[in-house]
């Protein structure tokens, strides 16, 4: 178990595989979005997924299609100097 969260590392690998798998198949659809990487808080037990998307919606679609429970989606701007 990922620190005592209940949510265990093969659910998080699952569901880092399913974000992977579906994100290339949106893509060989002509879809846009591509799967970055996920940051898992033990502490918090939260996991943020990073995508790259035209909007939040395509993310959303994405995760409900390759059923990865999540509670929002937020458009973030990247700032990397």
């Amino acid at each position: 178990m990922a620190a005592d969260t209940g949510v265990t590392m093969d659910a998080l690998a699952q569901a880092q595989r399913a974000a992977i798998d579906t994100a290339a198949t949106y893509q060989a659809q002509g879809r846009d979005v591509r799967y970055i990487r996920s940051t898992f808080v033990p502490g918090e037990s939260h996991c943020m997924c990073l995508f790259e998307a035209p909007s939040a919606q395509d993310v959303s679609d994405l995760n409900d299609e390759a059923q990865i429970p999540y509670t929002r989606v937020t458009e973030v701007m990247d700032l990397t100097p």
